[in-house]
Order: C-alpha cells, then sequence, then structure tokens
C-alpha cells in the first residue's frame, strides 16, 4: 500500500528493502523513547519554504505514540522549525521540538546530550535530507541545500540507539543503507544522489508520509495495546488538517510542485486519503470516519 513507486523511478530501492516495514514496525514496537528527525527545505523558482511531506507524518507518528505512553521528541534544524512545530500544535499532542541552527553544531551536541539523557532508545529519520557522498545534503535535483539545512545526520548517529529511515528518493537520512549504485537519480555531473548515512530498518515509500502511516498501521497489527489509540490519529481528517495548518501557518509547499497548497509530492487530499483508508481497512477492518 506505502512501499510503491510513484513515478520516480524507485522501484529498485522498494524491491531492495521490501519487508521492512514489518522488521521497523516490530523494533518500533519496542522503544522506551523515541527521538524523531525530520524537515526538507526547498529552495526553487524564487521558493524558499519546508515541504509538506515529513512534518506531516513524523507529528501525527509521534503524536501518537506519545498518546500510547512512549517518551517522544522531535528534532529540527530553525529553516523547517515553524512547520514541525505547527503540525505538532495541530495534533493536539505535547511533543517536544528539539530546534537546531543551521550552523550550530554545539546545539547538535547539546540535542544528542538531551536525547541520551532522556534514554531515546529508537531514533526515527522521515524525509529527512541526509550528507550525500561530496559531504553536502543535496535535494533530488542535485542541488546543494546546505545553507538551508543543518547536519543532524550526526545526531542521527549519535547514540547507540536503534535507527529507522523512512524516504522516498535516496537522498534521505537512512538511504546509506542500500547501494548507491541503486539509487535511480542522477545530478548535472552524472553522479548518483544518495545519502551516505545508514540505518538499522528501512522504510522506502511511495510518499514519506506514507511511510510514517505504515508504520501506524503495522503498530497496529503487531502491537494490539496501542491499536484503539493509533486508530484515533490515523485518519484522512488529521491528514489533510495538519497538511492545511502547516501550508497556512508556516508556508510550507509542496515538494513537488513548490507551491503553498495542501498537497503533498504533487498529490491532493483525496490521494492520501484513498491510502489511509486502505491502511485503515488493513489493520482495523474499517475506512476512516
Amino acid at each position: 500500500m506505502v512501499c510503491r513507486d510513484v513515478g520516480r523511478g524507485t522501484q529498485a530501492l522498494i524491491e531492495a528493502s521490501r519487508g521492512e516495514l514489518a522488521v521497523a514496525a516490530r523494533a518500533l514496537a519496542h522503544a522506551t523513547s523515541i527521538g524523531f528527525i525530520t524537515g526538507f527545505f526547498v529552495p526553487r523558482d524564487g521558493v524558499a519554504a519546508p515541504e509538506t511531506d515529513g512534518p506531516v507524518g513524523t507529528a501525527l507518528l509521534a503524536a501518537a505514540l506519545g498518546a500510547c505512553g512512549v517518551p517522544v521528541r522531535i528534532a529540527v534544524d530553525s529553516p523547517c522549525a515553524d512547520a514541525v512545530r505547527a503540525a505538532v500544535h495541530e495534533t493536539g499532542i505535547e511533543v517536544g521540538v528539539d530546534e537546531v541552527g543551521v550552523e550550530d553544531r554545539p546545539g547538535i551536541e547539546r540535542v544528542a546530550a538531551a536525547w541520551r539523557a532522556a534514554g531515546v532508545s529508537h531514533a526515527v529519520a522521515i524525509e529527512r535530507c541526509g550528507l550525500s557522498p561530496d559531504g553536502r545534503p543535496r535535494n533530488m535535483r542535485g542541488a546543494d541545500v546546505s545553507p538551508w539545512t543543518a547536519p543532524l545526520d550526526d545526531l542521527y548517529t549519535a547514540g547507540d540507539w536503534v535507527r529507522l529511515g523512512v524516504g522516498d528518493g535516496g537522498n534521505e537520512i537512512g538511504m546509506g543503507k542500500l547501494p548507491a549504485g541503486l539509487i535511480a537519480r542522477t545530478v548535472p555531473n552524472g553522479e548518483k544522489i544518495a545519502c551516505i548515512t545508514s540505518c538499522d530498518h528501512l522504510v522506502v515509500a511511495g510518499v514519506s508520509n506514507w511511510g510514517a502511516y505504515g508504520l501506524m498501521a503495522a503498530l497496529a497489527v503487531v502491537h494490539a495495546p496501542w491499536s484503539p489509540v493509533l486508530s484515533r490519529f490515523l485518519t484522512a481528517e488529521r491528514d489533510h488538517a495538519i497538511t492545511q495548518a502547516i501550508v497556512e501557518k508556516a508556508g510550507a509547499v509542496d515538494g513537488v510542485t513548490a507551491r503553498n497548497e495542501p498537497t503533498v509530492d504533487g498529490f491532493p487530499a483525496d490521494v492520501h486519503a484513498e491510502v489511509i483508508d486502505g491502511l485503515r481497512r488493513i489493520a482495523w477492518g474499517q475506512a476512516a470516519d
């Protein structure tokens, strides 16, 4: 339902990571404290804003797990922080947000220390641009986005926590688990776009938010005590409301179209609703309310 190519040439990545959604969900079911990382900035065509994919799925998954009694927090760099805060606020669940400046390396160390002190057992990166082989974060067009991207890869790898990665293209944190040669996209000089930061469990989804929703549905199946709570958060209405909120309150844009509208990766709300309804039928035997 969520791990499928939506026209980006990612089928090889999906095949190479097949089965990881189930493994990742089972790992997450044992989490005692979770640190999330998200936020992907879009500087293109006169637009400079955080994208809608990532913060929405992260906020819903974090809020749902928080409501299940698992301590959660979200790390994000300053350019995407308002979008994450708006998304979290819309969930109605209090989730701590650790903001780091783009060039604030001491800030990364400070957050890493806070995560370790909080006993974070699992780190989950969702649609978070990671470092490429040349040491720079690059978007799917090959552009260097380091002026808007803190090296949160260093936070991701700063502890002995279990690392989960969710992405949809190859340049996101966690994708280093796959051979770089599988990445379909190339930068102008012909090199493959690939993040070198690896993970323990990797979910390659058609849209990264879908990967977060797939984890929610899978958790409902593998960890029944959480199922009723997760059901409250995985709804098409919540997905659209949060997307709308970050567009209106934080100026977020669609990462594919670069438009300030409540779409994600070029897909309107009804496409995401169809995915969510399908997940609900699988996990709970019912459509979204």
